[in-house]
């Protein structure tokens, strides 16, 4: 059974482990969590797990001491991932942490968290699959109440830190803008980046209505056009590029690692995005940008930073949280005419602070 939570604020450990191995917009929502651990235990060794690709984002973060990546590649002997799992445990075992905390809350953070043996083992109050099981004390951070940076902070107040600023920047490093600037360096400003892609069939907003929003940014305020993406993305861009034609648009899809992806948003001067990593990353690494939400809510993960801004869907099931979905109504209530207005008056400031620079 769980323990109180109000001595937490009283421990002084030495070795912490944090446990959020996914997603992408999910690890830069929790990144808040490890200035304020800092400041609270100058001297403590931080430790975060996360899954391979997505610690691109916390490589030298100045707040971190030890980077433990789980491997995902998976093979016909290990079609699950099995080894690079039991590797991850086999080091946290060895960790000698004295403090762990999972922000994931499901089944294979919670074995996770027991592998370290920590004494002290802190997880969400609602956690799923049983993770709660191998806790010693959990925190009420309801996910169906609170933004996604919310309830790492109602970790951190348990723990006696204090985030009062959020800061969700990822390691961007010098070389990551210079290429962006570089890549971007012909194309004349305002610059729209569009970002198609999204794992959920139901968050991917149709590609006719990224290029409706792009003809109109190219035709009202004569911006550039920039897409950006995995490779698998490659149907929605090419997509894109017919429906657009003559219209010229930049093809970044798959030549981007996540740093280079953030610098890119930020040499730009707008993201419009399905709400999926990038936007997330976007956001944090402080470029202005707009969140597409069809099935998901703005209120609980949307994007977290000064110059952020969502558009909602309506449809009476909003927000749903489905996968997959056969009517897609949401696709056809939220319009370009519904977008635009709030595209319209971000390029219009940029081109105002361009014109003054």
């Amino acid at each position: 059974m769980a323990k109180p939570t109000r001595l937490l604020s009283e421990l002084d450990p030495s070795r912490v482990c944090i446990i959020k191995p996914s997603s992408l917009g999910d690890v830069v929502h929790s990144l808040p969590i490890l200035p304020a651990l800092r400041a609270r235990w100058p001297r403590a060794h931080l430790a975060w797990v996360v899954r391979q690709g997505f610690h691109q984002v916390m490589e030298g973060h100045r707040d971190l001491d030890e980077l433990v990546v789980q491997e995902v590649r998976k093979t016909k002997l290990d079609p699950v991932g099995a080894v690079g799992f039991s590797r991850v445990l086999a080091r946290l075992a060895r960790g000698r942490f004295d403090l762990a905390i999972d922000l994931q809350g499901l089944l294979r953070s919670g074995v996770m968290t027991a592998a370290t043996a920590a004494p002290i083992r802190i997880g969400l109050a609602d956690a799923r699959e049983g993770s709660g099981l191998f806790y010693t004390h959990r925190v009420d951070a309801p996910r169906t109440s609170l933004h996604a940076v919310e309830r790492v902070r109602r970790v951190t107040a348990a723990l006696g830190a204090t985030i009062d600023d959020p800061c969700l920047l990822p390691s961007i490093t010098i070389a990551d803008h210079a290429w962006a600037r570089d890549v971007l360096a012909p194309l004349p400003r305002p610059r729209l980046v569009l970002n198609l892609g999204a794992r959920w069939l139901t968050k991917r907003w149709p590609p006719e209505h990224f290029a409706e929003i792009g003809r109109r940014a190219v035709l009202g305020h004569h911006a550039s056009l920039i897409a950006v993406g995995a490779r698998e993305d490659q149907p929605l861009v090419d997509a894109l590029a017919r429906l657009l034609d003559p219209i010229p648009v930049l093809d970044l899809r798959g030549k981007t690692s996540l740093t280079r992806l953030a610098a890119v948003a930020g040499a730009a001067d707008l993201m419009l995005s399905n709400d999926t990593g990038p936007l997330h990353l976007a956001a944090a690494a402080g470029a202005r940008v707009i969140g597409l939400y069809t099935c998901t809510s703005p209120t609980l993960t949307g994007p977290w930073g000064p110059l952020a801004a969502t558009v909602q869907s309506k449809v009476w099931c909003a927000p749903s949280f489905v996968k997959t979905c056969d009517r897609l109504e949401c696709m056809v209530e939220l319009s370009p005419d519904r977008v635009w207005p709030s595209v319209d008056s971000m390029l219009a400031s940029a081109r105002v602070k361009i014109a003054e620079s």
